[in-house]
Order: structure tokens, then C-alpha cells, then sequence
């Protein structure tokens, strides 16, 4: 049961997002006791990451109400997770969580591997929350022949709220905890579970990225895709792995925080240059990584010009039908998502999900009847079949029609306006140098 789960989960993570990547699977225990402990930006995508992409078999703590809705909770028992009764929740029966840390402790005992959030909650905020003492009191319990190890790990999303983006798990460096004896209540020292739950709180930090306010995130991610698409104009290099995305975002952060700090007339200077030069390049419908600014050959438009067209027309056939029969179950998912979250954004992936598997599966089902009306059950089978290879199909196409005008529109502005064009080369360029020369200045 729980590998045919993750299957259809790992499944679903490679449709929803573009790129999936890791970094530190080498660091995960490949035996004995180990509890995960992850920040919490993205509601049930979380767990799924984990669930699908950690090296060996992990159950998660979630909360109680999960268990009380049909198809969350058949799916959370499905994977072997285990009821937290909190505080907060309605109804909660915190008597129960004395059984359940037994239950835990019994499993990292043997051998086990447990995952949780100690923030408690998934949100939205630029840092983490503070971190609640579940995971502590739970890890100072634990008696085994080899110490429990505790690993951080990161959820990097690159938009979470957006279909088609990115995301990484950055698996962080474990350590060890040693058990305390515990009370008559089954309880560790307080001093203990405060020192750990610390310890905890800055582990996680080590592997997500922290900011105290929005717009700091969003400044970070702007001045990455400069410095990082002049590299590309620099030496044709090939769009980042996620991992080394996220640790130069964390050099930026650095930075950020340390001119702001320190000279914040300076800091607000660069930001609004940094916003202009984006609004200009999405004013030009332009992506810097579908075509590097100054950097186009006669040869190399007419060969990316093929390789496009071929990969065009193999999608083509199923591809079109798929955008027919998807387009509008695929606006409804939108619609209904957001108005289900409103302004709760962690949850919208979820939401989006959640919508997905129930509309396009209906979709699918309208299909197969209407081919059967037209052509008995054969027809119905073959539609069946081939409903949801055309919706791929069509995923797949529309993202090829969408780099090709973003590079249409850039051939276009190179051949028709290049004094726009080499301008904003130019701005690029001096923008990066200014942000090399006060990151040299910071030493980040």
C-alpha cells in the first residue's frame, strides 16, 4: 500500500513541478534511529517531498484533524504517519499525546525514522516560527543501541504557489542527541528540552533562508537572476542546479542584511535600480535564461530553431486535443484553489492539488463516456488512455510554445530595436558590477 502511495506521489510531484532536485542524500543515515526536522512552508506538499524523495522509509507526526477528513486522513494512514493532538486544534484530546510519544519512542528505539515540523504550522512568513518542543521531548526519550541522530531539512520552493516551478530538499548535516530520564509524567528536564529545542531552531536555519521581511526574499531572488543570467551571457553556462541556487541566495541574503544595517540609503538605491531593470525586461516579454542578451549566432537560432520544431511536432498530435480537452478543467482548478485559500497562499499548492485530482480525473471520466457513445467500450478504453497522455502532452507544448515566444520576442527587439536591447545589456552588466562591488565591500 505505501509504495503504490509513493509512487503516485513521487508521480504527481514531477507533474506539478517543473524541476525536483535534492543535495544531501549522502548525509542521511542509512540505518538506525533519526528524526527529520523540516520547516513548513507549503501545507501537505511538505511531507509529500520527503515521503518521496528520502533515501529510506520515513513516517511523519501531523496533526489530528487529518486523520478526520476521508481522503487526507486514508492517505496519511497510508503512509504509516501518526496523530499529533495539539493545543490549537478543536477537540484536541492532549491526554493522547502521552501514548503517542511513547509510540514514537518506541519506533526510533528500533531502528526508525520520523519526520516533523517543529514550527507547528505551515505558513508564510519570511523566517521561521518558533519552534515548539514536540520534537525535543520526543528525541530526549529515545533509548536505543546507537544514538538518535536529529537532520534538518529545507524546503526551497522557487514560487510554491505557482504550477510549474521549482523545488529543492536540502538535506542538512545530523547530530547526535543523548537521552535524559525522563518524570513520572514520561517527561525530560525542562533546561534539557530547551537547550535541544534551540539547538533544533538553528539547524533549521542553516538550511532555509531567513529574512524578517518579504520584501527581502523578493529582492534576493531578483538580484540571483542577474547576476546569475550575466554569468550565462559570460561563458553559455547552463541554468543553476537548485542547490547552488539556494546557497547563493544565502550569500545575497547575507548581504542584504548587512548593507541594510549598515548603510540602508545605499541598500533601497540598488533595490530600485534592481526593480526597474525587471520591469523593462518584462515590459520586452523577456526571459535572460531562454536567450542570453548579446549572445545570438545565425547558426545557433537556426539549430534551436529545429530542435524546437522537431520537438514541436512530436507533440503536436496529442498535444492539441489535450489543450481542448484541458484547457477549461485547468482554469476551474485556478479558480477554485484561490478562492478556496483566499489569502492563505501556503495552502494554495494543496488546494491546487487536491482540486487537480478530483477535475481532471472527471474530465477523463466525460471523455471515456462520450467516446463511448460514439464508439462502444473500446472507444472508451482508448480514450481513457490516452485523455491523460494528452494532457501531458499539452503540458509539455504550451511550455515549448511559451519559450518560443519569449524567444521570438528577443530575436525580435535584438533585430529590429538593438539599441533597447544592447541598453539593457549594458544596465545588466553595471547593475552586477555595483552588486559585486558591495558584496566585495561586505565580504559575503
Amino acid at each position: 500500500m505505501r509504495a503504490l502511495l509513493v509512487a503516485f506521489l513521487r508521480f504527481s510531484l514531477r507533474i506539478f513541478f517543473r524541476r525536483v532536485e535534492t543535495t544531501g542524500l549522502d548525509r542521511v543515515p542509512a540505518t538506525g534511529p533519526l528524526m527529520l526536522v523540516l520547516n513548513h512552508p507549503n501545507s501537505l506538499v511538505d511531507p509529500v517531498f520527503v515521503l518521496c524523495l528520502a533515501p529510506r522509509p520515513v513516517s511523519f507526526l501531523a496533526k489530528a484533524p487529518l486523520f478526520r477528513i476521508p481522503l487526507v486522513g486514508a492517505l496519511a494512514r497510508g503512509v504509516g504517519s501518526i496523530p499529533v493532538e495539539r493545543r490549537q486544534d478543536p477537540g484536541a484530546d492532549l491526554s493522547k499525546n502521552r501514548e503517542m510519544f511513547a509510540r514514537v519512542r518506541a519506533h526510533l528505539s528500533q531502528g526508525g525514522a520520523v519526520a516533523l515540523f517543529p514550527e507547528g504550522t505551515s505558513h508564510s512568513d519570511p523566517r521561521l516560527k518558533p519552534m515548539k518542543t514536540g520534537a525535543a521531548r520526543i528525541g530526549l526519550g529515545v533509548t536505543a543501541a546507537s544514538p538518535l541522530l536529529i537532520q534538518p531539512v529545507g524546503l526551497f520552493y522557487t514560487d510554491k504557489r505557482t504550477f510549474r516551478s521549482a523545488a529543492l530538499v536540502y538535506f542538512g548535516e545530523p547530530f547526535p542527541v543523548h537521552p535524559e530520564p525522563l518524570d513520572a509524567a514520561g517527561e525530560p528536564p525542562p533546561e534539557r528540552v530547551k537547550e535541544l529545542t534551540d539547538r533544533i531552531g538553528r539547524a533549521l536555519g542553516d538550511v532555509t533562508l531567513q529574512a524578517d521581511v518579504y520584501e527581502a526574499h523578493d529582492f534576493v531572488a531578483r538580484t540571483e537572476r542577474i547576476l546569475a543570467s550575466a554569468r550565462r551571457e559570460r561563458d553559455d553556462a547552463p541554468r543553476p542546479e537548485l542547490a547552488e541556487e539556494f546557497a547563493f541566495r544565502r550569500r545575497v541574503l547575507a548581504g542584504y542584511n548587512a548593507l541594510k544595517a549598515r548603510d540602508p540609503d545605499r541598500l533601497e538605491g540598488i533595490r530600485r535600480r534592481v526593480l526597474r531593470y525587471e520591469d523593462k525586461l518584462r515590459g520586452a516579454g523577456i526571459d535572460p535564461w531562454d536567450v542570453p542578451v548579446g549572445r545570438f549566432s545565425t547558426g545557433g537560432v537556426v539549430l534551436t530553431t529545429a530542435v524546437f520544431l522537431l520537438r514541436f511536432l512530436v507533440l503536436l498530435p496529442l498535444g492539441l486535443p489535450g489543450l481542448l480537452l484541458h484547457y477549461l478543467p485547468y482554469r476551474l482548478v485556478g479558480v477554485l484553489s484561490q478562492r478556496a485559500v483566499g489569502k492563505y497562499d501556503d495552502i494554495l499548492a494543496t488546494a491546487k492539488a487536491a482540486s487537480a485530482f478530483i477535475v481532471f480525473p472527471l474530465t477523463w471520466a466525460v471523455a471515456a463516456a462520450l467516446a463511448s457513445r460514439w464508439g462502444g467500450w473500446p472507444a472508451a478504453a482508448v480514450a481513457l488512455v490516452l485523455a491523460p497522455l494528452s494532457g501531458y502532452s499539452a503540458l509539455r507544448l504550451a511550455e515549448l510554445a511559451d519559450r518560443a515566444l519569449g524567444a521570438a520576442r528577443a530575436v525580435g527587439l535584438w533585430l529590429l530595436g538593438r539599441r533597447s536591447f544592447l541598453h539593457l545589456q549594458i544596465e545588466r552588466r553595471v547593475l552586477r558590477e555595483d552588486i559585486l562591488v558591495i558584496a566585495a565591500e561586505l565580504g559575503v
